[in-house]
């Protein structure tokens, strides 16, 4: 299953990429403990333990690739991907967030970024 979700962010893809690939910026974005670095094949978590993944490719300020799975997740079940575009435009950036290779009962995670990641950054960067 997968899903293509888009939000758009008052701040810069240069703000968005540096803050999401940051610890300390990823947690005050989420309002959630994370670790995280804008470092190719480094390990992340996110949302106090609750996310976790590898950092698969990076383009910077533009794109996010990267492995991702919940504590939800079944053993057997493979980890999830993320792709994160950012197109800046007038100062402004729209976020294009492609999650794919989830499991079929994948669904309710479309709620889970509104909710816990869209929303709070949107307030985030508001600020």
């Amino acid at each position: 299953m997968e899903f293509t979700l888009k939000t758009t962010i008052n701040a810069t893809q240069k703000e968005v990429y540096q803050t999401w690939l940051s610890s300390e910026g990823h947690s005050k974005m989420t309002g959630a403990e994370a670790t995280i670095s804008d470092q190719t094949g480094a390990q992340f978590s996110a949302w106090d333990g609750y996310i976790e993944g590898k950092n698969l490719k990076l383009e910077p300020y533009k794109r996010i690739l990267q492995s991702w799975r919940t504590t939800q997740f079944e053993d057997q079940e493979e980890d999830s991907q993320i792709e994160i575009l950012l197109k800046e435009q007038d100062g402004n950036t729209e976020l294009t967030l492609i999650h794919t290779q989830l499991p079929e009962s994948g669904e309710h995670y479309k709620k889970g970024w509104e909710n816990h990641y869209f929303q709070p950054m949107k307030e985030y960067f508001t600020k």
